[in-house]
């Protein structure tokens, strides 16, 4: 099967810079990417590239040397779909908020449109191949729809999961540790595996059987997650005994059965996949009755939830009991650095919680809008929109946050708020002036030489 064109259907964190590094290493294929939403489409096509509707260091040069050659962005799906012979979907699949499998279950409504249109409209073979993050199985819904269209056009499944962080996509798109493709057509797979060998050196593509690789990517992130989930419950037991969390993490990381990555300390992880993988796994294990299975895994989630919740407690029990009408500056709101990406992000429930309490919030992150903010806190339903505007107010200088306020929260790990100079934010914070690290960024004993109240988790 030879492919020339490839279709992106999403253009969101997972197909716009997939499709620009695959677009980038095989100048000789036609690589589209669309999207219903015009706004993200001319966000893409916008000449500057620091415009684009992702930030992701490296991203711009991409795009920039593929765009107009042989990457393309468009609203024009059904052209798209109709021109190619490989088509990726990479739409969204949040957790169910309603019905059957609600707060657990993936939601696969866009999924299925897509399928829907594909089968529709489609008048060539295509390889349909699956790079949203989806429960096992979903390839059997997505080949029924497809096979059942009765106009005699064959259709070949592949699952290719994703497995980028965000911060460092290029970076990982560039030199993954592996892509996975699962199928059951040989030479469907051996046409995607072409794909990604002409810059991906062949022992580090792994080829399976399609339900392997669903369930990997589940599986992967489910492991990731385990590891902050453990290292977190470590920093609870640390700040009881006066144990250092550093200090053990770096202990048990020397061993090599174990490694050092993921043993950092925070208040809580965030993203778009992490829980949400999680919550598939434990829906699908308690669908077949395999509950042990289920609250294992479910467990890992419940401790997250449980870390954000008390670093919110933290600095309410610091600051006397109460932060009624007190001023809390957070200096971050992305789920990580070097990303706009807010979903799920740590800094929405610990703000939550202490808007509850009646607190003054100012944020200030380098990356993130005010509209995104608002609309992260509106999305939770917890007060009136005009509530969250009146309690917490956005700001776009770093200083401007920390000027005048009781307490400030680290809820990001972005580099730059290493480089302020925290001695000039002393004099300007009220007194007594409380720091609370929930990334464990900042140099503690020097806050602490300035005069700062300094708490960071598991110390």
């Amino acid at each position: 099967m030879e492919v020339k064109k490839i279709a992106c259907i999403g253009a969101g964190y997972v197909g716009g810079p997939t499709m620009s590094v695959i677009a980038q290493k095989n100048p000789d294929l036609q690589v589209t990417v669309v999207d219903l939403n015009a706004e993200r489409i001319a966000a893409w096509n916008n000449q500057d590239v620091s415009k684009l509707p992702i930030y992701e260091p490296g991203l711009g040069a991409v795009v920039e040397e593929a765009r107009g050659r042989n990457l393309f962005f468009s609203t024009d799906v059904e052209r798209a779909i109709v021109e190619a012979d490989m088509i990726f979907i990479s739409v969204n699949t949040p957790t169910k908020t309603y019905g059957k499998g609600k707060g657990q279950a993936a939601d696969l409504k866009f999924i299925e449109l897509c399928a829907r249109q594909i089968a529709a409209i489609s008048t060539t073979d295509k390889i349909v191949v699956e790079k949203s993050t989806l429960p096992v199985r979903t390839a059997e819904t997505l080949k029924s729809i497809l096979d059942n269209t009765g106009n005699g056009v064959n259709f070949h499944i592949l699952s290719n999961p994703e497995f980028l962080a965000e911060g460092t996509a290029i970076a990982d798109l560039h030199a993954p540790d592996r892509v996975l493709i699962g199928g059951e057509n040989t030479e469907a797979i051996n046409a995607l595996v072409q794909v990604y060998a002409s810059w991906v050196p062949r022992e580090r593509i792994l080829t399976t059987n399609l339900w392997s690789s669903e369930l990997s990517k589940l599986v992967a992130n489910a492991f990731l997650a385990q590891r902050v989930s453990s290292i977190n419950a470590i920093s609870e037991l640390c700040e009881v005994t006066g144990a250092n969390v550093d200090e053990v993490a770096h202990a048990i990381g020397q061993d090599s059965r174990i490694g050092s990555k993921f043993l950092k300390a925070s208040v809580g992880f965030g993203g778009s996949c992490f829980q949400k993988d999680i919550l598939n796994l434990v829906y699908i294990a308690r669908s077949y009755h395999l509950h042990k299975v289920a609250d294992y895994w479910e467990q890992v989630v419940l401790l997250n939830d449980h870390q954000k919740t008390r670093f919110a407690e933290k600095i309410i029990n610091t600051m006397y009991n109460t932060v009624n009408g007190k001023q809390i500056a957070f200096l971050g709101w992305a789920f990580k650095k070097d990303t706009n990406d807010t979903r799920e992000s740590a800094a929405i429930y610990v703000a939550d919680h202490l808007l509850d309490e009646q607190a003054n919030i100012i944020v200030y992150d380098p990356q993130v809008t005010a509209e995104q903010i608002y609309k992260d806190l509106d999305g939770l339903g917890s007060r009136p929109p005009a509530q969250n505007r009146a309690l917490l107010t956005v700001v776009s200088n770093p200083y401007q946050a920390l000027s005048g306020v009781h307490a400030v929260a680290v809820l990001t790990e972005w580099d730059e708020f290493k480089t302020y100079d925290w001695s000039l934010i002393k004099q300007n914070m009220k007194r007594p002036a409380f720091v609370f690290d929930g990334r464990k960024l900042l140099h503690g004993a020097t806050l602490q030489t300035l005069g700062f109240t300094y708490y960071a988790i598991g110390e």
